[in-house]
């Protein structure tokens, strides 16, 4: 039997004697592939102790002031017999009640990886405040630089929000056609921004830190999340609404953001990060803001001017008001009670408003748990609302939740995630992560032979793997003619058919996929180095999608090609970045692609890019599960401390001479009793 012993914010809590506490563990179920950062879970019970009545702070007594606050989890750690186990949070859950006085505290404990959910929450990649250090004016020149220019954080891939594009190397003073003669070309605002997805991976980590007010700190191993092929080559496109880029809320006139404010009252109490105001959560949990203004003084020569103002909150438009002239105060009136979240703040104006260097303030004050608290952060720089538009990334990144957006890829390349002990987020891919042991562990001596059962391991007739984005026009063409979607893979073994199951079992990512055109001279056929994306649906009308994610090709040296720097001035380029589903346009060089299903390649127009997302990532592991000789065993043991503290999910378990992976493992801490799931090595 072992001894647990369990901690709260670095505390002991006092047990029952006879409290039993089991942990589930899994890391890739059969049963659920497509389920990710999952992590053990469990619910008991704790007596009302005097020491465990002054950590959970008499929680049953509501008249307490600043007693413990049940609406968020808590630092929590396992130790068996003293030596430890895990580390996790806890929450609380209640209180039982016997003659009017506490009797027990009910909590649950969570493991690390569960706690990514919580802290993510609802947010959305627009809350990614650093981000905005990548912002850059919308004009032409950015435009063509990034599109000629290298694979670098932001570029501008040959993706049309509207127009067809096409080459014909016979007409002349054509929008729309490559061929570089006379005014022919693609308008550049036809085009727009991309940004590479390793620096939202950096901007996550960098949000979300115990610096900045959350409970701990969101930090990724590189060994996948990094700047290597086949993720570190992967853009998403910066397109947050049909057509033409724009402000935000469509209005005719641009807006520019406040980039950089120097903190000059207070200790602080809040943050700035690129130009964003941050409200930690800590800044209302004892108390609450009793001020938040803002403050905005134009120069004498301006001060007659009109401007507008805007306000955004992690990324979406929180308040705005027009036609303000003069010095003026926006506070908790107007804006209301600010909360906590990234506040940034966009001015725009028909003519030339300048604010001198401290002219725009923040100011903002409240109650804390026994003082109040005042913060004054003021404009760095000297600001001038000008006519050119700011593309500002928070503002044009597509609406997807953080937690989404990292679902979609740990699901597109098959990844597993678990925290170490250094409290870092180890990504791999699910055949690394099974390759890196080669522990085995024979626990012939540990099992109950009274009773254990060998199922069926199959649960469904077949997978479905698709993109829930197929919306554009040769994608939705190639669906209507092929009977399923672009880059859609329907998988049994073999190709055979299996009545025994009855469901298919679906696992989608919450992408766009887009089919790319190569383009050839209309008069003579000849394929040119040109490679496109138009962005519309089967009406040929601006279409907004899911977000998109493509590999970036950079062409250099190719076919001259026009690009319209305005209706009547082309410019020729060679080099240009083309959008591409592979990694490569040569699968000589690599066959990585972004597809499920083997598909022609729009490039080459060949079947050789054998590099597919089921067959790089998935094939190893769903080949096994639909083999025959699969079976899905359930047994029992009596695991020794020794193997209840080294084992891993990855290890193998040796039962009667046999390897097993283990499918999922739920044990008693106290009696070391487990039931396992294993999975025969076929």
């Amino acid at each position: 039997m072992q001894k647990l012993q369990l901690y709260i914010s670095g505390e002991r809590i006092d047990l029952f004697s006879d409290e039993s506490v089991s942990m589930t563990q899994t890391i890739q179920n059969v049963k659920d592939i497509s389920k990710i950062f999952t992590e053990f879970t469990q619910t008991f019970t704790l007596p009302a102790s005097s020491t465990n009545n002054k950590i959970f702070k008499h929680y049953y007594n509501f008249d307490i002031s600043g007693g413990f606050d049940a609406r968020n989890k808590v630092n929590a750690s396992i130790e068996l017999n003293y030596i430890p186990f895990k580390t996790g949070f806890i929450k609380l859950e209640g209180v039982e009640m016997k003659k009017n006085k506490a009797y027990n505290y009910r909590i649950t404990f969570f493991g690390n990886t569960i706690n990514l959910k919580d802290l993510l929450g609802e947010d959305l990649l627009s809350s990614l405040s650093t981000l905005n250090s990548y912002n850059l004016i919308y004009n032409s020149t950015n435009i063509k630089n990034n599109l000629e220019g290298s694979l670098g954080t932001i570029i501008t891939p040959l993706i049309t929000h509207t127009d067809q594009l096409y080459y014909n190397s016979s007409e002349t003073n054509t929008s729309g056609n490559l061929y570089p003669s006379g005014t022919n070309g693609v308008l550049w605002s036809q085009l727009k921004f991309a940004i590479r997805l390793n620096p939202i991976i950096d901007a996550i980590e960098s949000r979300y830190a115990v610096a900045n007010g959350f409970s701990s700190n969101i930090v990724f191993s590189n060994d996948f999340l990094n700047n290597s092929a086949p993720f570190g080559s992967l853009y998403m496109w910066l397109h947050r609404k049909t057509g033409d880029v724009e402000p935000a809320q469509q209005v005719s006139i641009s807006y520019n953001q406040v980039p950089e404010f120097t903190n000059t009252v207070g200790t602080p109490d809040t943050g700035m990060v690129n130009g964003a105001l941050r409200i930690f959560t800590q800044n209302i949990q004892y108390g609450a803001l009793l001020q938040n203004d803002l403050v905005l003084t134009p120069t004498s020569g301006t001060n007659t001017i009109p401007y507008n103002v805007q306000i955004f909150k992690n990324g979406s438009l929180f308040y705005q008001i027009t036609d303000l002239i003069g010095t003026q105060t926006i506070g908790k009136t107007e804006m209301g009670s600010l909360t906590p979240a990234d506040y940034t703040v966009s001015i725009g104006s028909t003519g030339s408003v300048i604010f001198s260097a401290g002219d725009i303030e923040w100011i903002i004050a409240g109650t804390g748990a026994s003082t109040g608290w005042s913060d004054q952060w003021d404009s760095t720089l000297q600001f001038e609302a000008v006519t050119t538009f700011d593309f500002i990334i928070t503002q044009q990144i597509p609406e997807i939740k953080v937690i989404d957006f990292l679902t979609g890829i740990f699901k597109m390349f098959n990844l597993t995630a678990y925290v170490d002990e250094t409290n870092t987020i180890v990504v791999k891919t699910l055949d690394s992560y099974y390759s890196a042991s080669s522990v085995v562990w024979d626990i012939d001596k540990y099992l109950d032979v009274k009773t254990s059962q060998v199922n069926v391991a199959l649960p469904f007739k077949e997978i479905e793997f698709s993109y829930s984005g197929r919306g554009t026009l040769l994608a939705k063409q190639y669906e209507q003619l092929e009977n399923i979607g672009w880059g859609t893979l329907r998988y049994t073994l073999n190709n055979e058919t299996f009545d025994a199951p009855n469901n298919t079992y679906k696992v989608s990512v919450p992408f766009e996929h887009m089919q790319f055109e190569r383009l050839a001279d209309a008069g003579t056929t000849a394929y040119k180095t040109i490679q496109y994306g138009r962005f519309v649906n089967d009406n040929q009308q601006s279409y907004f999608g899911k977000p998109l994610i493509f590999y970036g090709y950079k062409i250099e040296n190719g076919t001259d090609i026009a690009i319209l720097t305005s209706p009547s001035v082309a410019a020729t380029i060679n080099d240009y970045i083309i959008p591409s589903n592979s990694l490569d346009i040569d699968s000589s060089v690599s066959t990585t692609n972004i597809n499920f299903s083997l598909e022609v390649n729009e490039y080459t127009l060949d079947s050789s890019f054998t590099g597919t997302l089921f067959q790089n990532n998935y094939l190893t592991y769903i080949s096994d599960v639909f083999n025959s000789s699969r079976r899905l065993t359930k047994i029992k043991a009596f695991l020794p401390l020794q193997i209840i503290y080294n084992l891993q999910l990855n290890d193998k378990l040796k039962v009667r001479q046999q390897n097993y992976k283990i499918n999922s493992l739920t044990t008693n801490l106290i009696s070391g009793e487990s039931s396992i799931e294993i999975l025969n090595v076929v």
